[in-house]
C-alpha cells in the first residue's frame, strides 16, 4: 500500500478508506443490512492486512454501535499511532435539548462520548457532518479549534454543504487563527458530479483533501443497470432513491453500460473501474468504501492498480447530464423544501 498526505498535511492515509455505516448492531441501526460486529470484525482486520488504516464512522451510526464495533476492533488488531480514525457529530443522539447540533455544548458532550465508544484518548479526523445553521458557525469553528488545542483532536474536517459555506469557514479559520478544515468528505461519483462546479474547484485552491462518500453510487456502478436493486441495502435505501433520480434515468443507465464496457476490455469489476475514475481526479484523497465482504475490499484495493486512459476518461465521463443536488441537506426541513419544489417529487416520497 502506497500511503497519500491528506491535503496539505503531513497525515499519512491509505488511498481507500472504510465507511464503517455498514457495522453496528441491526437492533441499534439498520437492521436490513448493518453487520453486527461477529461479522464486522473479520472485514476490519482484513483492511488493516492488506494495508487500509483510514477508518470513518460517526456517532450516529447505529446510535454508537459503530464507533463502539470500530474501537474495540482496532484496538485487538492494530498499533493505534498507525491508524487513523475519523468520526462525525451534527445529527441527534437524544430528544430533548442539546441532543443534536454544533453548539460548544453539543461539540464538547459529543466528542468525549465518541472517544468513550472508540476507545480511544484522541481522534485522527473530527468532522462537522454536515452544516448547522441553527448555531452561530463562529461559535461551532471555536469550539473545533479548542478541542485541537485541547489534543482530543488532531485534524478537522466537514462533509457536504454548500460551497460558499464552506469557503466562509476557512475564511474565518484563517482570519481568527483557528486550526482549519483539513479535508471535504462529499459525494462524488460518475453519476454525481455537481460538485466539479464550486466545491472540487475549491478545494483544489485551499488544498483541501475530499474523502468521498458514495463513490459506487450507492452500488449502482458496481452492477448492471438491471441489477441496481441486487442487494438487501439497495432494495432498501429511499435515500439513494431520493440521490438518483428518474431525471437522469437515460444518463446514468449510459455511464453504467460505459463502466460494464470499460470493465469487460479489461477483465477487472466494475467497481475496480468506478474507483479508479474517481482516483483520477488530483481532489480526491480516498472513497469510503462500505464494505460488507472481504471481496468488496479486495476489489477497492485492486482498483488501486487501474490507470485509465485519456480515451476511456472520456467516454465514462460524456454521457454525464447534471442532476438536481440534494448533497448540501442539513435535516429533513431542508430535504422537505427541496422536494415540494420539484414537481416529480411531493413531500411524502
Amino acid at each position: 500500500m502506497m500511503y497519500i498526505k491528506l491535503g496539505t498535511t503531513g497525515l499519512d492515509v491509505s488511498p481507500v478508506a472504510i465507511g464503517s455505516m455498514t457495522y453496528g448492531e441491526p437492533d441499534r441501526g439498520h437492521p436490513v443490512w448493518s453487520l453486527g460486529e461477529d461479522d464486522a470484525r473479520p472485514l476490519i482486520q482484513h483492511a488493516l492486512e492488506v494495508g487500509i488504516n483510514f477508518f470513518d464512522t460517526a456517532n450516529m451510526y447505529s446510535q454508537g454501535s459503530s464507533e463502539e464495533i470500530l474501537g474495540r476492533a482496532l484496538k485487538d488488531f492494530a498499533n493505534r499511532d498507525e491508524v487513523v480514525i475519523a468520526t462525525k457529530l451534527r445529527h441527534p443522539m437524544r430528544s430533548g435539548p442539546n441532543g443534536k447540533g454544533l453548539s460548544r455544548k453539543a461539540i464538547m458532550a459529543e466528542v468525549d462520548h465518541s472517544l468513550t465508544r472508540l476507545g480511544t484518548d484522541y481522534i485522527d479526523l473530527y468532522q462537522i457532518h454536515r452544516n448547522d445553521h441553527a448555531t452561530p458557525l463562529e461559535e461551532t469553528l471555536e469550539a473545533l479549534h479548542d478541542l485541537v488545542k485541547a489534543g482530543k483532536v488532531r485534524y478537522l474536517g466537514a462533509s457536504s454543504m454548500p460551497a460558499w459555506e464552506f469557503a466562509k469557514a476557512l475564511h474565518l479559520q484563517r482570519e481568527r487563527g483557528w486550526a482549519r478544515f483539513s479535508s471535504m468528505q462529499d459525494h462524488y461519483n460518475l453519476l454525481a458530479r455537481e460538485e466539479e462546479r464550486e466545491m472540487i474547484p475549491l478545494c483544489l485552491d485551499e488544498g483541501i483533501g475530499t474523502i468521498v462518500w458514495s463513490p459506487l453510487g450507492r452500488g449502482r456502478l458496481a452492477r448492471a443497470w438491471d441489477d441496481a436493486k441486487g442487494t438487501p441495502r439497495s432494495s432498501n435505501d429511499g435515500f439513494a432513491d431520493m440521490l438518483y433520480t428518474p431525471l437522469t434515468e437515460q444518463s446514468d443507465r449510459a455511464i453504467i453500460d460505459t463502466v460494464g464496457r470499460v470493465a469487460e476490455a479489461r477483465n477487472v469489476k466494475r467497481a475496480q473501474i468506478a474507483l479508479a475514475w474517481l482516483r483520477s481526479k488530483p481532489v480526491v484523497t480516498a472513497p469510503l468504501v462500505g464494505a460488507s465482504t472481504v471481496q468488496q475490499i479486495d476489489d477497492a484495493v485492486a482498483s488501486l492498480d487501474i490507470e485509465l486512459s485519456d480515451e476511456e476518461i472520456r467516454a465514462l465521463e460524456a454521457p454525464y447530464t447534471p442532476r438536481y443536488d440534494f448533497q448540501g441537506i442539513s435535516d429533513d426541513a431542508d430535504l422537505q423544501a427541496i422536494m415540494a419544489r420539484l414537481p416529480q417529487f411531493t413531500t411524502a416520497s
